[in-house]
């Protein structure tokens, strides 16, 4: 199991969409997370910076396999198209990066 934890601005004015719309994910969502082998999916907000925190436990075996089978999801697609516009990518994420990957530095069990 790995554990895998991301950030992201929120646009200010979207807060509140951002989350209603996490308040009722449509469930070929949460299956297509399960079947991507991700596991234990939380995000955080911190406002008032508006920043979000996304944090799961990979229990696969090939992330990038595994990423490219959710991207190419239809139903996955129209989700990003409808939360996308309420993210603010940092302008320090790395090349390719939507959501900025995280370095995990401390975990105890």
């Amino acid at each position: 199991m790995q554990r895998m934890g991301m950030v992201i601005g929120l646009e200010p004015g979207k807060v509140a969409e951002y989350k209603r719309l996490h308040a009722a994910v449509w469930p070929e969502i949460l299956d297509m997370i399960s079947k991507c082998n991700i596991r234990n999916y939380s995000i955080f907000l911190k406002e008032p910076e508006n920043l979000l925190f996304g944090y799961w436990e990979y229990h696969g075996t090939d992330f990038e396999a595994d990423a490219a089978k959710m991207a190419a999801d239809p139903k996955t697609q129209e989700w990003w198209d409808v939360c996308m516009p309420c993210q603010k990518p940092l302008d320090t994420r790395k090349d390719g990066e939507w959501w900025a990957m995280m370095e995990e530095v401390f975990h105890h069990d």
